[in-house]
């Protein structure tokens, strides 16, 4: 938490505010980087929503009230830039987000990006169906796990909610997985 409070003390000030910027990058562009990936799917995409995330942060940084931690801030900023992107992109091309998202994970196959095996990209398509908050909090769970409170945080609802949409996500998943690999 010294270390936090250190760090937002030399993002505040105009003498040491870039090189603590190039600090905070460097710690924590990877996490924040797959959090993006895992919701606008492409690789490139999720470079670019990155991009915007640390400029946003960077322009932003001073009005950090620190009444969460530095990290969890950042992540609802890169959440807010992915959907905002993801809205955006499905709106340019007149489909609607769910169409739009089926389109970017049945895309993963040929990206040069994507390792995963079939049944990973059988994963990404059940989890592009569901409702967006509980894409959300499944990648939030999931793959980043994250605590319930830090989830709260984030995305401004509470934890019984939370834990009710992500019971409702594996369970959407689990039917969709079972469908496909029976």
């Amino acid at each position: 938490m010294i270390e936090e409070t250190l760090l937002i003390a030399q993002l505040k000030s105009i003498q040491t505010k870039e090189k603590a910027f190039r600090q905070l990058i460097f710690l924590y562009k990877e996490r924040l980087y797959w959090h993006i990936r895992k919701i606008v799917i492409s690789h490139d995409d999720a470079d670019d929503v990155l991009q915007n995330t640390f400029i946003k942060i960077f322009k932003n940084i001073d009005k950090f009230n620190q009444e969460s931690k530095l990290f969890t801030w950042m992540y609802r900023i890169a959440t807010n830039e992915s959907i905002t992107f993801i809205n955006k992109k499905a709106k340019q091309r007149n489909i609607n987000i769910t169409d739009y998202q089926q389109e970017l994970v049945s895309s993963l196959a040929s990206d040069d990006f994507f390792t995963g095996d079939e049944i990973q990209l059988i994963l990404q398509k059940a989890i592009a169906i569901l409702p967006r908050k509980q894409q959300l909090v499944f990648n939030m769970k999931y793959f980043d796990e994250l605590k319930y409170n830090e989830m709260s945080e984030i995305l401004g609802t509470t934890v019984g909610a939370l834990k009710a949409s992500y019971f409702h996500a594996v369970k959407k998943i689990e039917s969709y997985i079972k469908k496909y690999t029976d």
